[in-house]
């Protein structure tokens, strides 16, 4: 996921009657969303309603509500574009999203559900010694958070600001505090009730607009998809190449091959450890309906990701690479391109009205995913460190939940600040941040507790911060940071977040392939390396985990 999937469409479109139809549609959105999260404040009675959203969520909702928090405007844009100027590549992210899900499923949607109460931690802690364990994972959660969350306010606050013709620095940095400030009266007023209904809003929103494009788009070449794709080679400028593997990946170096396969177990691991994902299980009153909830998801995402190759194909075919890349070269544009396009081209009502209601999906999106990270990093820090790290367990449900709303706010204020500092530059390292420490310092705790009878504290509090430290500091000594040539970056990297000159002294621009090893190996000897035993508790644990004895 790269800084550019984060960008807002950049596209030539400033006229009056564009910026009053986004407008409207922008307010249509929010006021409707202010509505949901009002309504849903009058429901939150409790801890569980507001942290869970009462258990009370059905499967095909929460199916929902999960693909609006995955399918963030880097899948929607992003992979478009991956589509539209690299071809057959692009499908490394539609793939490597949509079979990460299958880890989901399979080793921790349904044992999660049953051992958990609120967060991860819930389960981590469950066997053992309570304060060092929720204060590893609670520093995770939140780091993982934020850093994600970040990215995507950078991104709102470009997509708001460009599509609304908004010039000057000022008027950006107040357009990402308003978007801020959406995102923290989502959390704070609607709780896990109102962030999961306005995700199953802006999903509905989502797959409708994917649905409409790719319809009218096979419509165009007789729903036929052979004709699309020679159409798109054709328009590419790259012949039959754009429809076989290597015009984005295609260097052939040693640590070219290293480096995607790094980023792909970044992308297959890194979700099953994301915590505003894992959240989502316990908003439902089974361990079935998380089983449920989650196949409901699988089909969603894939019948998006499906969308979204044509609608990739067919902005290469419809409005050219040429023309892509000229309004951005990483190609984020190509979906609105083609909105446009379709709607009748630049300078027309149609193509006005379909590009602004397509942006404002993507708007939709951006809200969604940043009120999910904020629910989820300001419950962990209420639920975790507040009530069980600094009052030992004795904090009363008014009390967490108070707490977790004044977190939102500092988190939210936080993330404003941050985003105005980052909003010039690559936030690559952002994303590729997140998804490297879920999968470095999240994943491995979590199967090795689910699963492993001699894990104990010192392994668990040793994977986390193992794999926190590793992904950071490889982060920083890659490609993203140090932008000289080398065999992944032949040309340099002219966005380098510290020099575009020095020589990365690792070239792994993701860290996954080291990181996350080293988050299981770190487990596996802080294990090894300590007497302590937890069997009798373990037993406790997989018989809840497999039968949902005892579950909440």
């Amino acid at each position: 996921m790269s800084p550019q999937h984060l960008a807002a469409p950049v596209l030539a479109a400033s006229d009056n009657e564009h910026r009053t139809i986004s407008l409207v549609l922008f307010a249509l959105f929010v006021a409707l969303t202010l509505w949901i999260t009002l309504w849903a404040s009058r429901q939150n009675k409790t801890a569980a309603d507001y942290y869970a959203g009462g258990r009370a969520f059905t499967p095909l909702q929460n199916g929902l509500a999960i693909s609006g928090d995955y399918m963030s405007a880097a899948s929607f844009l992003g992979i478009a574009g991956l589509f539209a100027l690299s071809g057959y590549d692009g499908f490394l992210y539609s793939i490597g999203f949509l079979v990460a899900w299958l880890v989901a499923l399979l080793l921790v949607a349904e044992m999660l559900r049953n051992s958990g109460r609120f967060t991860m931690a819930d389960v981590l802690a469950f066997r053992m010694q309570q304060r060092p364990v929720r204060a590893a994972a609670g520093i995770s959660t939140i780091v993982v958070s934020i850093f994600y969350l970040l990215a995507q306010m950078v991104g709102a606050g470009a997509l708001v600001g460009l599509l609304l013709d908004v010039d000057g620095e000022a008027a950006k940095i107040w357009t990402i505090v308003a978007v801020g400030a959406l995102m923290i009266f989502y959390v704070t007023v609607g709780g896990m009730k109102g962030t999961t209904w306005v995700q199953v809003v802006k999903a509905v929103m989502l797959m409708t607009g994917a649905v409409v494009m790719t319809v009218w788009v096979l419509s165009k070449y007789s729903f036929n998809p052979s004709d699309l794709l020679s159409d798109a080679a054709d328009k590419s400028g790259k012949g039959d190449k754009f429809l076989q593997p290597g015009l984005k990946y295609g260097a052939t170096t040693v640590w070219s091959k290293l480096d995607l396969l790094s980023l792909g177990l970044a992308l297959v691991l890194g979700t099953a450890g994301l915590p505003h994902i894992l959240i989502r299980f316990y908003t439902v009153p089974t361990s079935r309906a998380a089983r449920t909830s989650v196949n409901w998801a699988i089909g969603i995402i894939g019948v998006f990701y499906l969308m979204t190759l044509v609608i990739g194909f067919g902005a290469a075919a419809l409005v050219g690479g040429k023309a892509i890349a000229a309004q951005d070269k990483g190609g984020n544009t190509a979906a609105p391109q083609l909105a446009q396009e379709l709607g009748g081209g630049a300078g027309s009502t149609g193509g006005a009205i379909f590009l602004a209601i397509i942006a404002a999906v993507a708007f939709a999106t951006i809200l969604a995913v940043v009120a999910g990270l904020t629910l989820a990093s300001s419950s962990s820090f209420s639920h975790d460190l507040f009530a069980n790290v600094f009052k030992r367990g004795k904090a009363s449900e008014r009390d967490e939940v108070v707490t977790a709303r004044y977190a939102a706010v500092v988190i939210g204020a936080v993330a404003i600040v941050l985003s105005i500092f980052a909003r010039g530059l690559n936030v690559a390292f952002l994303v590729a941040l997140a998804f490297a420490i879920a999968a470095s310092a999240n994943l491995p705790t979590l199967l090795f507790s689910l699963f492993w009878k001699r894990f104990n504290t010192v392994g668990a509090v040793a994977g986390i911060y193992g794999g926190l430290v590793a992904a950071v500091g490889l982060v920083l000594l890659s490609p993203i940071c140090w932008g000289g040539k080398t065999d992944t970056l032949p040309k340099g990297n002219v966005d380098a977040l510290f020099s575009e000159t020095t020589v990365a002294p690792i070239p792994l621009q993701n860290p996954g392939l080291i990181s996350i090893p080293i988050g299981f190996l770190c487990a596996y000897l802080g294990t090894v390396l300590s007497k302590e035993r937890t069997d009798d508790k373990f037993a406790e644990l997989e018989v809840r985990s497999l039968t949902g004895t005892g579950a909440h």
